[in-house]
């Protein structure tokens, strides 16, 4: 569970509300009509942007925002130390069964155990990155879709109240409604764009970006293992991954 993104987001709705709040309650924001043009309409125009499996799938990489499987370089390099110097010692075949981290590190050395050379091994484990990348632009287009369809539907709204008060001048009672209409999709808009989905899908993109960092440090860690690098060296390739802090770390251990 990412605390920054939980503590983020219901900090950022709570500001919101609590203003509300005080400037005399929750009640005077709520409108049925602004609503539906806002949200309902979003979410169809949304729809229709990508196929109904990605459109879908993407509220479970949404829900990933908030409890992220995040990767750990550190313990990965210290398994990646142990297996060198297991396979430097017993064979590449002292190997198989050895328990790793993840299922993408546990497909290439399992394919370095069957004999596969290093240029196999990477050019697979490369493309599985590159197909993981593409599922991953394709739920966050859609999370895009929301923050640029969003604002547009509470101008489109803004426009419905505009016509409706200028249409119903003479009817006092009537400008009111339409002016609600006005104000409040555009307020909707704005905070579905910069308060739901621009900041998780910045949050989602930063995820992927650390993985791909992670799957990379992986295949360079099974490469350096089926050259017959020792375990020092195979932890001075990987390390320079790290930031300084950590770097230190292996540093001092060493």
């Amino acid at each position: 569970m990412d605390l920054a993104t939980i503590i983020g987001f219901i900090g950022a709705i709570g500001m919101i509300v609590g203003a509300m709040i005080s400037a005399g309650g929750v009640g005077p924001f709520i409108d049925v009509p602004s609503i539906l043009i806002v949200f309902g309409g979003a979410f169809f125009a949304v729809m229709y942007t990508a196929p109904m499996g990605v459109f879908l799938g993407s509220f479970g990489a949404m829900a990933k925002a908030f409890m992220p499987k995040a990767p750990k370089p550190e313990e990965l390099i210290e398994k990646m130390v142990e297996l060198s110097n297991m396979a430097r010692k017993d064979g590449m075949m002292a190997l198989e069964g050895q328990e790793v981290p993840d299922k993408f590190f546990e497909k290439g050395l399992q394919m370095l155990v069957d004999g596969a050379d290093e240029h196999k091994m990477a050019k697979m484990l490369n493309q599985e990155i590159t197909s993981m990348k593409a599922r991953h632009e394709s739920a966050q287009g859609v999370l895009k879709a929301w923050v640029d369809i969003a604002p547009a539907m509470g101008m489109i709204g803004t426009l419905i109240g505009l016509v409706q008060m200028l249409g119903n001048m003479a009817d006092p009672k009537a400008i009111g409604p339409a002016m609600a209409v006005a104000l409040l999709t555009t307020l909707y808009g704005a905070f579905i764009a910069n308060v739901l989905f621009g900041p998780m899908n910045t949050k989602l993109e930063g995820y992927t970006s650390d993985e791909i960092a992670y799957r990379e440090m992986v295949i360079e860690g099974l490469r350096n293992i089926a050259r017959g690098e020792s375990g020092r060296n195979v932890q001075d390739n990987l390390v320079s991954n790290l930031a300084p802090k950590a770097q230190a770390k292996f540093e001092d251990a060493a």
